[in-house]
């Protein structure tokens, strides 16, 4: 049990984002300087669940690696980020801007369906399933075997990865505006047979709550300690994370009312600023690079 005045953060819930694995903690603490406190890590760890065994073989780990190098000893030690230090927890800011425009209707829809299809022989087996991410991950869906779609203009995109992996010649791409798939063929409902949107609605709620969760904490009278905030910060943006890496960002036009992205999104930008705001700029240790990446949230972009 914990101690009577430890303190306290909101409950995540059970998701494949909670709990938060040591090695992405590590690399959400990291600092603009390229360093991580070893006493902060700790301290954030024991609120997350961890242990000190737990989170010293996972800093090991990362050392032997060659992502870290280690100064010191227990809590007063402190690692040196050498590699990339943003870790599975960085926001992709076109998409995030995207999304944001999205929601404040500067994106609407021109009723155009963007096509691709490819045919990649066994040879080339690796370039073609990265090809399939790539397309899943801009938020396209597959129609059939080879041929996928997406309702925001990718082709840059694609079209710069497939020539990245060697196959640009085997794939095809095309526009259209008339659709079917099966017996599909409004655009509401091709999007609902295409995409798994009550999942990616799911997830989106689960971000809501926790946002929600957040500013409840952050408005009672006791302020939350730097623990307990970076604390709040790493769950809040696992859970940001959780909720928009499968999110194609369709259309508004093509989404069921209500839909919870934009307010989920509204609620972590909200969350996100109370988090990152303090009474004086220089009170308390300097704010992880997380805050930074995740400043803008909201803005104009």
């Amino acid at each position: 049990m914990k101690p009577a005045d430890s303190p306290e953060v909101p409950e995540a819930p059970a998701t494949p984002w909670n709990p938060i694995p040591t090695r992405t903690l590590v690399h959400a603490l990291v600092r603009e300087d390229g360093t991580v406190d070893a006493g902060e890590l700790y301290a954030v760890a024991g609120l997350l669940a961890m242990t000190d065994q737990q989170v010293r073989l996972c800093v090991k780990r990362l050392v032997a690696e060659g992502r870290f190098t280690h100064e010191g000893r227990g809590r007063k030690a402190v690692l040196r980020a050498v590699a990339d230090p943003s870790g599975s927890l960085a926001p992709d800011a076109a998409h995030v801007r995207f999304a944001y425009r999205q929601d404040r209707g500067l994106a609407p829809w021109d009723g155009v369906w963007h096509l691709f299809a490819f045919a990649v022989p066994e040879s080339a087996r690796a370039a073609r399933d990265a090809l399939r991410d790539t397309l899943v991950g801009l938020g396209a869906a597959p129609v059939q075997g080879g041929l996928y779609v997406a309702a925001n203009p990718i082709e840059p995109l694609v079209e710069a990865h497939a020539r990245h992996l060697g196959v640009a010649a085997q794939v095809t791409s095309l526009t259209s505006t008339d659709l079917r798939v099966g017996e599909a063929a409004a655009p509401r409902d091709l999007a609902a047979a295409l995409w798994s949107l009550d999942e990616i609605a799911a997830r989106h709620e689960e971000l809501a709550a926790f946002a929600r969760s957040c500013l409840d904490r952050l408005a009672r009278p006791e302020a939350p300690t730097d623990a307990e905030r970076l604390t709040l910060a790493v769950q809040l943006a696992a859970a940001f994370t959780y909720a928009m890496r499968p999110d194609p960002l369709l259309p508004p036009e093509l989404l069921p009312r209500p839909w919870p992205g934009g307010r989920a999104r509204e609620l972590t930008a909200t969350a996100w600023v109370s988090l990152a705001h303090r009474p004086a700029p220089d009170s308390g240790p300097p704010l992880p690079r997380l805050f930074t990446l995740y400043g803008d949230l909201g803005g104009d972009g």
